[in-house]
């Protein structure tokens, strides 16, 4: 219960903060025609150019030292700009509701009337971006909310918690890298997964496929995600909780305080809870005759997860010394109860692991240091935390829960109570210079360390040989980019380096079961370029093309394992490279009057990668080993159709197809061609895509309320567990998958309630190796925005 208590402290300590905190600032909201708020209009003072954003409810916030009077321009696309003269004489300036009529041609509006989402779509990359804040009121994940994103699938191992990779254009796992705020989340430890951070966290979620921006200073191969959280230059609080199947219970805080003369404190502190006690259909043994029972639908017994995160900060914002300089610190912890291996053939009944994260973090901002157009950043942070693998009952269970145990010492799958801190820290700084309105040049650089550290606790020899597992990773990067009329484009050149050290075992006399050690580095150095531009045909018709050869050096995770949970380490596994090529277009236009609005676009994309990492079973098909395979392709396309009526019903659908195949003719040693060369990727769905349709009926049990209906359709093509040519047709295989998700809002003033069913029809669903998913859940989530 402490960590309830935590809570409870942090809520009413910044309760406390917003009812006395005090700022000059201007205030209102933003509705269309049909009183629906109008999420990412441009509000400004056209005089100083001070200007925010509406968020998902329309209301703006406009905090500065300003007295007098202003112009106060809105604008957005497809409606005409509003502006209106405000007197500002005292601390707050609250604005009447104000009415964006619609426009009379799409042409007329500028880009200036874009959206921070709407600019970032429009750059020469091939990107999407996920708006965070229309997804608030449900009870998504971060993860989960990308499964909807075209070209990204979302795998688990199970329930929450669980362990999770995301796949996207044929790249899966750590192959596209995922950050927050620019900062890599590969040191941030188990507390840290995509379907373990809340959607509340986000303010949008950019999707970078192929090519990776230098800005975003990493080893991506072929792919980015980068989550973008929440900023405020006001007082805000927002709070929810939500209660579902499976005893599920997730919890957020989101605080922010700001006095005067801008010094903000800021706090996110979220929870989740879950008994992940959902039935699976297995193959079970009873343990006392050997009978056996094929097809048996039951409870998953020894799955439970619960994991609490604080993230605290405190610093300055819009001084003349800094926009932002952020002194932080993450707190965290973590339990995970271990019900099977790689597959579910294995189960236990005791196995689990724990873990923390203490990471002290440093964040500094600054546009035009020393000179105008010149903007710098600066992020650091450095993990101390722990985890810990835990397996010490000599026990062998069944899928009914029954288990035998012997007096020997011993464990389930492997005796064992190990302790290792990864002390990972990281660097990333970055600079850009607009050299002028059209030409600008950007530098990068990230640095990133790690040297773990063990502990046996069934074994105090094992301490004396203390093996070194360290490496060091470094990515510089340099790009040009050029804007100009109806196209831009962008040029750059990566630096790719890497240092392992560890020790290998040998045998130093050739005589059977003698083993030495001897210590081993391994360093890599190479380069990595692309390009990548767009071109505006009409106001209406983008194209885009890009290219990059990009490489993505192995994690110390893959290298040396994670400790005896589900993944065994390969010091033998190379860097592996990728040749990306991407061509799209996007073409946006109304039916007959600007409230219909239709978005179309669509993406080829080719990769060409070489010692292609992928992970394989080991022998006794308990873990997950990651491999090299020499030569890989994939060809695909992806496309998607979006369809908005006076912002009141939105229709989309996107789906993706990708052929990735075994390109490796002859294996290592061998002289006669493999017999799964040209082979499907295994394990890899080739064919899937989501459709959605969301519907908002406004004024519903009064003034203002909003009913936000919304229902998703995820379908997956039935894909191949095993290589093809050695499983036979249909006899290892993954079946077609059809999901449906149901969700219903009701925004009441600063409260929303939320109703929402998922995988309606109690689909056998499956991932990684056909490790079953939860079936239909339900979710209840009430919200409060202050």
């Amino acid at each position: 219960m402490q960590y309830k208590s935590y809570y409870v402290t942090t809520l009413l300590f910044f309760a406390l903060s917003l009812m006395y905190g005090q700022s000059s600032v201007i205030t209102g909201k933003v509705l269309d025609e049909n009183q629906l708020p109008v999420l990412g209009a441009s509000v400004s003072l056209k005089e100083i150019s001070k200007g925010t954003m509406t968020d998902e409810n329309g209301n703006f916030s406009l905090k500065g030292n300003f007295e007098g009077t202003y112009t106060l321009e809105i604008s957005f696309v497809g409606f005409q700009t509003y502006s209106e003269k405000i007197s500002i004489k005292s601390s707050r300036t609250e604005v009447k509701d104000v009415e964006l009529k619609i426009g009379y041609d799409l042409e007329e509006v500028t880009i200036s009337a874009k959206s921070k989402i709407q600019e970032i779509e429009a750059l020469a990359y091939n990107v999407d971006v996920v708006d965070a804040t229309k997804l608030h009121n449900t009870t998504l994940d971060v993860g989960h909310a990308l499964d909807r994103v075209s070209g990204i699938r979302i795998r688990e191992n199970g329930g929450v918690g669980s362990r999770m990779q995301l796949s996207m254009n044929g790249f899966r796992g750590n192959q596209v890298k995922v950050f927050i705020d620019g900062i890599p989340m590969e040191n941030f430890g188990s507390s840290f997964q995509l379907n373990n951070l809340p959607i509340n966290l986000a303010e949008r979620v950019e999707v970078f496929k192929g090519v990776v921006p230098v800005s975003l200073g990493s080893d991506a191969l072929g792919g980015a995600i980068n989550i973008v959280t929440n900023t405020y230059d006001e007082n805000y609080l927002d709070l929810s909780y939500s209660y579902g199947s499976f005893n599920t219970h997730r919890t957020n805080v989101n605080a922010v305080f700001v006095d005067k003369n801008d010094f903000t404190i800021q706090i996110n502190a979220f929870q989740n809870f879950s008994d992940n006690n959902y039935k699976v259909t297995v193959d079970a043994a009873d343990l006392k005759t050997g009978e056996y029972f094929r097809d048996q639908k039951l409870e998953r017994f020894h799955d439970q997860y619960h994991n609490e995160t604080f993230i605290g900060k405190f610093g300055w914002v819009k001084k003349s010394f800094a926009d932002q300089l952020l002194f932080g610190v993450t707190l965290g912890q973590n339990y995970k109860e271990i019900q099977t291996g790689a597959r579910l053939v294995a189960v236990y009944g005791a196995r689990h692991t724990k873990g923390n994260i203490i990471m002290p973090s440093l964040r500094y901002v600054k546009k035009d240091l020393f000179t105008k157009g010149l903007d710098v950043k600066l992020s650091a942070n450095y993990n101390l935390g722990k985890e810990r693998v835990i397996d010490t009952l000599n026990r062998r269970y069944n899928w009914f829960g029954d288990f035998k145990e012997e007096d020997t010492p011993g464990g389930e799958l492997s005796y064992t109570d190990l302790e290792f801190q990864n002390n990972n820290g990281i660097v990333v700084a970055s600079a850009d210079y607009k050299i002028n309105e059209k030409h600008a040049i950007s530098v990068s650089n990230s640095f990133n360390t790690f040297d773990r550290k063990q502990w046996n606790y069934l074994n105090d020899e094992a301490q004396v040989y203390d093996d070194p597992q360290k490496s060091q990773k470094n990515v510089l990067g340099l790009a040009y980019s050029y804007v100009g009329g109806d196209w831009n484009a962008t040029g750059f050149l990566k630096n790719y380096n890497q240092l392992n050290k560890f020790e290998e075992s040998y045998n130093p006399t050739g005589d059977y079961g003698d083993v030495a050690y001897r210590y081993q580095e391994d360093n890599f150095n190479d380069f990595g370029y692309g390009a990548a531009a767009t071109y505006f045909f009409t106001e209406n018709l983008q194209v885009k093309a890009s290219y990059e050869k990009s490489f993505r050096l192995a994690l110390p995770e893959e290298i040396y394992g994670d400790g005896g949970v589900l993944l065994l380490g390969n010091t033998d596994l190379k860097p592996e490279t990728s040749n990306n090529f991407n061509v799209g277009a996007g073409y946006w236009f109304n039916l007959g009057s600007v409230k219909h609005l239709v978005n179309i676009d669509g993406t080829v994309f080719y990769r060409d990668s070489k010692d292609f990492i992928r992970p394989t079973l080991n022998n006794n098909q308990v873990y997950q080993v990651m491999d090299n395979l020499a030569d890989a392709t994939n060809l695909g396309v992806e496309a998607q159709v979006r369809y908005n009526y006076n912002n009141r019903l939105l229709v989309g659908a996107n789906v993706t197809y990708q052929d990735l195949r075994n390109n490796t003719q002859f294996e290592d040693g061998q002289t006669i061609e493999s017999i799964v060369y040209k082979d499907r990727i295994p394990n890899m769905p080739y064919l899937y895509g989501n459709g959605n349709i969301s519907y908002n009926i406004n004024n519903v049990l009064g003034k203002e309320n909003v009913l936000s209906l919304d229902y998703n359709l995820t379908y997956v093509h039935a894909f191949y567990r095993y290589w093809p040519s050695l499983g036979g047709e249909g006899k290892f295989g993954i079946p077609e998958q059809i999901s449906h998700d149901m969700n219903a809002s009701l925004k009441v003033d600063k409260f929303q309630f939320t109703l929402e069913c998922r995988n309606i029809f109690d689909q056998k669903m499956y991932d990684n190796f056909s490790l079953q998913k939860p079936g239909r859940s339900f979710t209840g989530k009430i919200r409060y925005v202050l």
